[in-house]
C-alpha cells in the first residue's frame, strides 16, 4: 500500500498559506513528519484524513482517491488528533465498544473480540471497567491508538502522540506504536525529533507549510558526518559564535552552553568534531532554511 500526496495547497481565509505544493509518497511503515509547532503537519494530515478540503493537489491511497472518495477512505483509516477528547464519566470499555458501533461493528461477539484485543494491546484490559476521567495523560493516548486501531484499518494517523508524556509512558508508547506500523501506513506527526529517530524508518520536514527534506533517518545522518562541531561558550560569547559561525542549535548542559556548529573545516579553538544525530539533521536543515528565506 502506498500514500501519493502530489503539489498539496491550503491557504486560509487570513491569508497564511499552510500547505505549499506539498509532495510526498509514502509507504508502509512508520512516516516522520518532523517540524516546528506552526509548520503545516496538523493542516496536512487534516487533510490526509478528510477532515478538511485542500485548494489545490491530490491525495492517492493506492487507487483511490482521498480528496474524492472520503466514505472510502475513512473505513481504511485510524486517526488519533492531537488534541483527543473523551466523556469523563464512561469507562474504558463502555466507550471503545461505542466507537466500535459507529465503525459499523455491529455484530456483537466480534465487537466484543475485538474491543478485548485492544484494550489487552493497549495494556489497558485491567482498568477496561475506570472511569477515563481517571485515567493518566498516557493511559488516555493509548486509549486514543485503541480507537484508532478499530476495524482494522490500513493507514493511521497519529498528531503529536507523545506531547506531554512522562519518560516511562512515552517508551510505553512508543513500543505500542512500533507493534502496529509493521504492515499499515503509519504516520507520527511531530515535532519532538527523539520520536521520530526512535521508531520511523523515512521521514519528512515541514516548516512554514514547505517541504524541506524527505529520506531515511540514517542516511540523512551520514550525509552530515564530519560537519557537526561542539563546543561550550559563555552565555555572553553566544551572541558572537551565531555572528561568525553557522550556530545549528545551542543548549544548556550542566549549566553551561553547548552549541552545535555547522562546517566543512574546524572552526576554531576548543572545537571538537562530533558523531551528528537527527536533531543535528533537523536543526541544520531548519537553519539553512531560514538563511535561504531570511524568516
Amino acid at each position: 500500500m502506498e500514500l501519493r500526496i502530489n503539489k498539496l495547497c491550503k491557504t486560509y481565509g487570513n491569508g497564511v498559506q499552510a500547505l505549499n505544493n506539498i509532495s510526498l509518497t509514502i509507504e508502509c511503515g512508520m512516516f516522520g513528519l518532523l517540524g516546528p509547532n506552526g509548520a503545516g503537519k496538523s493542516t496536512l494530515m487534516r487533510t490526509i484524513a478528510t477532515l478538511q478540503e485542500a485548494d489545490t493537489g491530490s491525495i492517492f491511497l493506492d487507487d483511490i482517491d482521498v480528496l474524492d472518495e472520503t466514505d472510502t477512505v475513512r473505513r481504511m483509516l485510524g486517526y488519533l488528533p492531537q488534541d483527543f477528547g473523551v466523556y469523563p464519566k464512561v469507562s474504558a470499555y463502555e466507550l471503545l465498544d461505542h466507537f466500535a458501533r459507529l465503525k459499523g461493528l455491529s455484530d456483537s461477539k466480534k465487537r466484543r473480540e475485538m474491543v478485548d484485543g485492544l484494550l489487552q494491546q493497549t495494556n489497558l484490559y485491567d482498568v477496561r471497567n475506570k472511569a477515563l476521567g481517571g485515567f493518566s495523560g498516557g493511559m488516555r493516548q493509548r486509549f486514543g491508538i485503541a480507537q484508532a486501531l478499530l476495524g482494522d484499518p490500513k493507514l493511521i494517523i497519529v498528531d503529536e502522540p507523545t506531547a506531554g508524556l512522562d519518560p516511562e509512558e512515552r517508551v510505553r508508547f512508543h513500543n505500542l506504536l512500533s507493534d502496529i506500523g509493521r504492515d499499515k501506513i503509519v504516520i507520527l506527526s511531530t515535532h519532538m525529533v527523539p520520536d521520530v529517530a526512535d521508531l520511523c524508518a523515512n521521514m519528512a520536514v515541514i516548516n512554514k507549510g514547505q517541504l524541506l527534506l524527505t529520506g531515511e533517518p540514517l542516511t540523512l545522518i551520514k550525509q552530515i558526518e564530519g560537519l557537526i562541531w561542539q563546543r561550550f561558550v559563555s552565555k555572553e560569547e553566544l551572541p558572537r559564535f551565531q555572528a561568525e559561525h553557522q550556530v545549528i542549535s545551542s543548549r544548556l548542559m550542566c549549566g553551561r552552553t553547548q552549541i552545535h556548529v555547522y562546517s566543512a573545516q574546524n572552526p576554531g579553538l576548543e572545537f571538537e568534531n562530533v558523531a551528528p544525530t537527527l536533531e543535528d539533521v533537523y536543526f541544520s536543515t531548519m537553519y539553512h532554511a531560514t538563511q535561504r528565506t531570511g524568516v
